[in-house]
């Protein structure tokens, strides 16, 4: 099961199920990021999702289920059980960086030019923060551009780089506006955080405000997910 599909099987099964074919929210992604990056097996979740679904037709509410989140308590659920059997086994990932026919050399070639271009034309005005940022990471980039060979590898680097940018815009975002980016984000999540532990809601809090964060700056993932 390679990275893309972990995401896109997600929704197709969200999607499926909620009977509508509407986008995925910002919280959904989110929520979908922290179940990969903890290594929740895709079955898990996908098993978790129709569990939800399956119970909620039996209730006959007339709410419908709007988001992942109503299923994030079950896919938790599911995964701790899971955990347990798996004590003392050593098994593979499930999620592993992309090796599918879709990430061609051609186009992981295209996706690095085009982040190089989008990364070069950012407003850095006054943030000096971020245009040294932006210099190390497009220092890499070019680095890459001429020394890639596979997509694991290529998706490794890139998503160090995505974390060196991650850390820079939370550790200089502190001004008034960053305040009521956080107090957004507080506020689509305060009806789900009951569901959710304490670790993967600020988990999921961290992914949805980096989420609002690039958006403001114009960044844009890296991840060959995004290409």
């Amino acid at each position: 099961m390679n990275y893309f599909s972990y995401f896109s099987e997600i929704e197709d099964t969200f999607i499926r199920r909620r009977g509508k074919n509407l986008f995925l929210s910002p919280l959904d992604w989110a929520l979908i990021e922290a179940w990969q990056e903890r290594d929740v097996p895709l079955h898990i979740v996908l098993r978790a999702i129709e569990k939800v679904f399956d119970n909620f037709e039996k209730s006959k509410k007339k709410r419908t289920v709007k988001s992942l989140a109503f299923c994030s308590e079950e896919i938790e659920a599911q995964y701790e059980e899971w955990l347990e059997t798996q004590v003392g086994k050593n098994g593979d990932r499930e999620t592993a960086a992309p090796d599918d026919p879709m990430f061609s050399r051609e186009t992981m070639a295209e996706h690095l030019e085009n982040l190089e271009h989008t990364l070069k034309n950012i407003k850095t005005s006054a943030d000096v923060w971020l245009a040294e940022t932006l210099i190390r990471v497009l220092h890499r980039l070019s680095e890459l551009k001429n020394n890639f060979t596979e997509a694991e590898t290529l998706e490794n680097d890139l998503t160090q780089l995505e974390k060196l940018l991650d850390e820079s815009l939370l550790e200089n975002a502190g001004n008034e506006n960053f305040g009521k980016l956080k107090a957004e984000t507080q506020k689509e999540l305060n009806q789900y955080q009951k569901q959710m532990e304490t670790e993967v809601y600020q988990r999921t809090f961290d992914l949805l405000l980096l989420k609002k964060l690039r958006s403001e700056r114009g960044i844009p993932r890296l991840s060959l997910f995004y290409l």
